[in-house]
C-alpha cells in the first residue's frame, strides 16, 4: 500500500487586521452615537455672586438642579420631589459625607428652592451649598 503524503503548506505568518478594523469602526460609531446622549444637563440661568469657589476636598459631589419651571433634577436627571429625596438619603447612606449642591435657575422663586433643601436636609443632609455664577463670566 502506497501512501499519499500531503503536500506541505506554508504557514501564514501574517496577521489578518481586517476583522480588527471592523470591530474597531463598530466600537467608533457607537461611541459617536452614545457621547451626546451621556452628556446630559439642564440649562439654567445662575445668579451671579462675587464669591470665591470652594475648593472641595471630596471628588462626588450631588448637584441638584431647580429650573426657571420649578423642576428638579439630580445629576441632570428629571426627578419627582419624593424621587429626590428618596434617592439622596440613599446616597447620603452609602457616603455620609457627599457635599451636596443646589443650581437654582435665577428665573425661579427662591420658594422652590428652599424646597429643594428641605427635602435634602429631611434626606439626611448636613450642609447644602448653593451655586452662583462670579461676576464676569
Amino acid at each position: 500500500m502506497k501512501y499519499h503524503r500531503r503536500p506541505r503548506t506554508r504557514l501564514m505568518s501574517q496577521i489578518n487586521i481586517v476583522p480588527y478594523v471592523d470591530v474597531m469602526l463598530v466600537l467608533l460609531i457607537i461611541f459617536v452615537v452614545t457621547a451626546p446622549v451621556l452628556k446630559r444637563g439642564v440649562k439654567v440661568k445662575l445668579p451671579q455672586a462675587a464669591a470665591r469657589s470652594i475648593p472641595s476636598p471630596h471628588r462626588a459631589v450631588l448637584i441638584v438642579t431647580v429650573d426657571a419651571a420649578g423642576r428638579y433634577f439630580l445629576d441632570g436627571h428629571p426627578v419627582t420631589p419624593a424621587a429626590l429625596e428618596r434617592r439622596a438619603r440613599g446616597l447620603l447612606r452609602l457616603r455620609p459625607h457627599t457635599p451636596i449642591l443646589i443650581r437654582g435657575d435665577r428665573a425661579v422663586p427662591y420658594q422652590d428652592v428652599v424646597a429643594a433643601m428641605v427635602l435634602l436636609q429631611r434626606a439626611g443632609a448636613p450642609s447644602v451649598g448653593l451655586m452662583t455664577k462670579t461676576r464676569g463670566h
